[in-house]
C-alpha cells in the first residue's frame, strides 16, 4: 500500500516538474483570448506582473517584473516546470512574449512559435521561409530578438526584410509588407514595438553598405505611416527633413556612395506621458570615418540616441555618444526610462550603456546630458566633457598602425539587455572585457558582397582566450559607480531579468542560469542549460504561480567571430526552459479521493501502471527520452490505443495485444488523454 501510495504521489505531483514539450507537441486546450493587447494596457503594464506583453515587459524597457512569489528566501527550490525543443543549434536571442496563458517566442530564420505558457506545448508554429543564401546578408548571424503582440496580431520581422503581421490564434498570415530593398543587403534581427496603433521597426546592414532608417507601419493594415533616414543621403536629392540638412554638415565627401550606416537594429523605447519615441543608430559604413567621411567631422546621426515625435518621425532632440564613430560603437544597445533622484529631486531620466564603454544618463524630455562615467575599461577616451562629448585620448588613432583599444566592436555592453530594479536602484549589465586590436586597412575597396570595414580584422585573429572576460554587474546610475561584480570566465552572456522577490536572473555563456540576490550579488540558484545562454529572462504567472522562462543557445556574431576567444562555451541543442516552484503535496483527501475515483478513468488508469509506467513513467510523464504517452495521445486520440495493442516495429515498442484487449486498450488511451487535458493544457 505504501508502494501504490508512493506512485499515486509521483502522478498527483508529476504535472509540476519534467514535462518535456517539442515541436510536434499537442494544441493546448486552455480556453484564452489570443493577443488582447492595446494601448491601455501597454501603458498600465508596469501594475501588473502577469503577463510580459512587450520587449521590455514595458515601454519603458526595465525589465523588471513586480513578481515576487519566487525570491531570495525560496529561490533554491526553483525547478524546471517544461521545456521546449527548438531544433535549432544557432543563436537564440529572443525575448519571449507572454500575454494571456500564451508565449510567443522566435528563433533563428525568423521562426514564430506559439506555446502553452503553463504546459510549452505547441500551439502553432510560423515558419517565414527566408531563403537561406541571405543567411549570408546577416552581419551577426540568422537571429531573431521577438515579436510584438498587439490587437489579436502577432508581429515579426524576419531576416529578408519583411514585417509580417499573423494571427495570434493561429499563426496565419494577415498581410505582410517588405521594409527594406531587396537589391541591398538589409536585415531585421531586431524586435518590433507597437505603440499607438503603430508597428515599429528598424533594419541592420551598415557593415554591407546601407543608409540607416526606422519605420512605422499601420497596425492594421500595413501601411507605411512614416519612415525617419538617420544619415544624410546623396546631396542632389530632395533632402527629407530638417534634422537631416543640419547633419549634412557633419559629413564630408561622398559618404552617400557607402550608404553612410546609422541602422536601427535593436533598441527602442517609449514615454506615452511625454510622447516620445527613442531609438538607438549603429555604427557607420564603413566604420573607418576617414573612409567614409575624408574631412572628419560627427556624422550625425551615427551612433546617437534619437528622440522622435511617434506621430510623424520628427527628430525632437538627439544626443550622440561617439562623434564620428570609427570603432564600431554602435548606440543601438538597450535603452532604459526611469525616474531616477538627481541632485534630490526626481527627474525623467534616460539610460544607456553603449558599446563605447561609457554609462549614460540624460534627461529623457530635453536630451540634456545628467552624468556619464566609464563602466567597463576605457582606453580610447580619457572620460566625458561637461556635455557628455568624449574626450578622446591621445595615441589611439590607428590610420598610422596597430593599435589595442578597448572596449573593442563586441562593445563593454552589446545588444544583451540590462535590467533596472525599482527596489535596488540598480541597473544590471551583462558587462565585458574585450581587448580590441585596430589597424587601417590600406587596400580597403568597398564591395557589395561583404563587410565594409575599413580595418584589418585579421590582427583580431591570433588573440588568446585570456583578452576577453565578461561579469554581471550592478551599477548605481546615480552614483555612477559599481555596487557589486559577478566574474564570468567569459564574454558574451545572456541579458538580466531582475525582480520583486530581489533577485537577479542571468544565463551564462558556459550554460548556466543563475539567479543571484539583486542588492549584493550573492549566487542563491543555478541549473546547467546544457548550451551557452545570450538571450534575457522573462518572468510571468497564470492563477497565481510565477513562473521563469528563457532560451538557450549560443550563437551571435562572438560566437561566429570570436575565434579562440570564444572556446569555451557551452554547444548545444537551442532550448525554451521554463522555471517554478514545486506545487504543494497532495493532501490526503486528494491521495483517497485519487484512488477511489469510479469509472473507466480509474480502471484505465490502473491498466496504464500495470503495462505501461515502467518505461513511459508513474503518471503518464516521461522523465526519459522515451515519449510522453500524454502529448502522443493529444496528438492521436483514441488512436493511441492501436499503438498499444499493436505496437510500433523498430522502436522498441512492443505489441501488447496478447496481453490486454481491445477494449482495455481504449481504457488506456482515455487515461491518458485525460492526463493531457490536465498537464498540458
Amino acid at each position: 500500500m505504501r508502494h501504490i501510495s508512493s506512485v499515486i504521489l509521483v502522478a498527483l505531483l508529476s504535472a509540476c516538474g519534467g514535462e518535456q514539450a517539442s515541436q510536434e507537441a499537442p494544441e493546448a486546450t486552455a480556453t484564452i483570448t489570443h493577443g488582447a493587447v492595446n494601448d491601455a494596457r501597454l501603458r498600465n503594464a508596469a501594475g501588473s506582473g502577469e503577463d510580459w506583453p512587450t520587449h521590455g515587459r514595458t515601454w519603458s524597457e526595465q525589465r523588471y517584473s513586480p513578481l515576487a512569489s519566487i525570491d531570495a528566501n525560496n529561490v533554491a527550490g526553483l525547478q524546471r516546470r517544461w521545456s521546449f525543443d527548438t531544433g535549432t543549434t544557432r543563436g537564440l536571442e529572443a525575448t519571449p512574449i507572454v500575454v494571456d496563458g500564451t508565449m510567443y517566442a522566435t528563433g533563428t530564420w525568423s521562426v514564430v512559435w506559439a506555446l502553452d505558457a503553463r504546459s510549452g506545448a505547441l500551439l502553432w508554429t510560423f515558419d517565414p521561409q527566408v531563403p537561406r543564401e541571405l543567411g549570408a546578408r546577416a552581419c551577426c548571424d540568422v537571429v531573431n530578438r521577438g515579436v510584438a503582440v498587439y490587437r489579436g496580431r502577432v508581429y515579426v520581422g524576419t531576416l529578408d526584410g519583411r514585417l509580417v503581421a499573423l494571427n495570434a490564434a493561429d499563426g496565419s498570415v494577415v498581410w505582410e509588407v517588405q521594409t527594406t530593398d531587396p537589391n541591398k543587403n538589409q536585415t531585421i534581427t531586431g524586435a518590433p514595438r507597437v505603440l499607438e496603433g503603430m508597428v515599429i521597426i528598424g533594419n541592420g546592414g551598415a557593415e554591407f553598405g546601407v543608409r540607416g532608417y526606422v519605420s512605422a507601419y499601420d497596425a492594421d493594415s500595413g501601411a507605411l505611416v512614416w519612415r525617419t533616414y538617420t544619415v544624410p543621403g546623396d546631396p542632389s536629392d530632395p533632402v527629407e527633413s530638417e534634422a537631416l540638412a543640419v547633419a549634412a554638415d557633419t559629413w564630408s565627401g561622398e559618404w552617400w556612395k557607402g550608404g553612410g550606416g546609422g541602422t536601427v537594429w535593436d533598441s527602442m523605447a517609449y514615454d506615452p506621458e511625454l510622447g516620445l519615441l527613442y531609438v538607438g543608430t549603429g555604427n557607420g559604413s564603413p566604420w573607418v570615418r576617414e573612409l567614409r567621411s575624408p574631412g572628419g567631422g560627427d556624422n550625425l546621426y551615427l551612433s546617437s540616441i534619437l528622440a522622435l515625435d511617434p506621430k510623424d518621425g520628427r527628430l525632437v532632440w538627439h544626443h550622440q555618444t561617439t562623434p564620428g564613430d570609427t570603432w564600431d560603437f554602435t548606440a543601438t544597445q538597450q535603452i532604459i526610462l526611469a525616474d531616477l533622484p538627481i541632485d534630490g529631486a526626481p527627474r525623467k531620466t534616460l539610460m544607456q550603456a553603449p558599446k563605447n564603454g561609457f554609462f549614460y544618463v540624460l534627461d529623457r524630455e530635453t536630451g540634456e546630458f545628467l552624468s556619464g562615467e566609464p563602466f567597463v575599461r576605457v582606453t580610447w577616451a580619457d572620460g566625458l566633457d561637461a556635455k557628455g562629448r568624449p574626450i578622446e585620448a591621445p595615441g589611439q588613432d590607428f590610420r598610422d598602425g596597430l593599435r589595442f583599444v578597448q572596449p573593442t566592436f563586441f562593445g563593454g555592453h552589446n545588444w544583451q539587455s540590462m535590467s533596472f530594479s525599482p527596489d535596488t536602484g540598480l541597473v544590471y549589465i551583462p558587462a565585458q572585457e574585450i581587448l580590441g586590436a585596430y589597424m587601417l586597412d590600406g587596400a580597403f575597396r568597398r564591395t557589395a558582397r561583404d563587410f565594409n570595414v575599413g580595418t584589418e580584422l585579421n590582427v583580431f585573429a591570433a588573440f588568446p582566450p585570456e583578452v576577453a572576460s565578461g561579469h554581471l554587474l550592478a551599477w548605481d546610475p546615480v552614483r555612477q559607480r559599481e555596487a557589486w561584480r559577478v566574474p564570468h570566465g567569459l564574454p558574451w552572456n545572456g541579458g538580466v531579468l531582475s525582480t520583486a522577490g530581489n533577485l537577479v536572473f542571468q544565463g551564462t555563456a558556459d550554460g548556466r542560469f543563475v539567479a543571484y540576490r539583486a542588492d549584493d550579488g550573492r549566487p542563491l540558484w543555478l541549473d546547467h542549460t546544457e548550451t551557452g545562454v545570450i538571450a534575457a529572462p522573462i518572468s510571468y504567472a497564470i492563477e497565481g504561480e510565477q513562473y521563469v522562462s528563457v532560451l538557450a543557445g549560443w550563437g551571435g556574431i562572438f560566437a561566429l567571430a570570436g575565434g579562440t576567444a570564444a572556446r569555451g562555451a557551452a554547444r548545444g541543442p537551442g532550448i525554451l526552459l521554463t522555471y517554478a516552484l514545486p506545487q504543494a503535496a497532495p493532501t490526503p483527501e486528494q491521495i483517497q479521493a485519487f484512488v477511489t475515483r469510479p469509472g473507466p478513468l480509474a480502471d484505465g488508469e490502473r491498466l496504464y501502471h500495470r503495462w505501461c509506467s515502467r518505461c513511459h513513467g508513474a503518471g503518464a510523464v516521461s522523465a526519459s527520452s522515451l515519449p510522453d504517452l500524454r502529448e502522443a495521445a493529444a496528438r492521436m486520440g483514441d488512436g493511441v490505443a492501436a499503438v498499444a495493442r499493436d505496437g510500433v516495429p523498430g522502436t522498441g515498442m512492443p505489441a501488447m495485444g496478447g496481453e490486454i484487449s481491445e477494449e482495455q486498450a481504449l481504457l488506456i488511451a482515455r487515461y491518458l488523454l485525460s492526463r493531457a487535458e490536465e498537464t498540458l493544457r
